[in-house]
């Protein structure tokens, strides 16, 4: 069993990915969008290490096993995004940081968790695909994501509130006026021609982008 990587290596790996996403990776290019050291010293371990293979032009290429690694290190950090921007509010600008720091501190069951909540997203909040765990593919063959867009549930279903993804201060203040907040209950009255939703007593209708903005757990099977 291959022991655990260290900060730099897992960086270096995740760097690599990313460039690889977008064609193919020198090692000038690695050092250059690091937020560590990059050492020939530092590649060669990877190299020793069965992660990558280095190619003419000063070109590295990402080999099977490294391929496996860093594609768990970028599940772990585009999730993080998604949680830091649609859960917590965070700006795009402002979650690269944070999400570095989460993504060592998450474990595989941990992440798989995240994911569900989140509805197994596909894209970051920088619209760079999010590498498939376990449990999107059986989210796929068995069962519906956990968290959902209030617009994806049936007439007469029932949810609980989530989060909002919505970052527009005004559009958050307007629904917690309304009494829609994470935690509620609501139930979907209809869909056309605009969304209705029951919250406690009062009936409340939401324009289409609003209610897409608004995830839900389900509660309760349709009919």
């Amino acid at each position: 069993m291959k022991n655990k990587i260290s900060e730099e290596i897992s960086e270096v790996l995740e760097v690599l990915w990313t460039l690889e996403e977008q064609g193919v990776a020198t090692g000038k290019q690695v050092a250059d969008g690091a937020h560590t050291e990059v050492s020939e010293e530092l590649i060669q371990r990877l190299v020793d290490d069965g992660m990558a293979a280095r190619e003419s032009g000063g070109r590295i290429r990402l080999l099977d096993y490294g391929k496996k690694t860093a594609e768990s290190i970028i599940r772990r950090h585009r999730l993080a995004e998604r949680l830091l921007f649609d859960v917590l509010g965070m700006n795009v600008d402002e979650i690269e940081t944070a999400a570095c720091e989460y993504e060592h501190m998450i474990a595989e069951g941990i992440t798989n968790s995240i994911c569900t909540l989140l509805g197994h997203p596909r894209l970051c909040p920088h619209e760079k695909l999010i590498p498939e765990g376990d449990c999107c593919r059986q989210e796929r063959d068995k069962v519906a994501p956990v968290v959902v867009p209030c617009d994806q549930l049936s007439v007469g279903e029932s949810a609980r509130v989530a989060y909002f993804s919505t970052k527009e201060h005004s559009r958050l203040l307007k629904l917690s006026s309304l009494g829609i907040s994470p935690g509620i209950n609501i139930r979907l009255i209809q869909k056309w021609p605009a969304y209705v939703v029951q919250c406690e007593e009062t009936e409340i209708a939401l324009e289409p982008d609003v209610a897409k903005n608004i995830y839900v757990r389900q509660t309760v099977d349709p009919g």
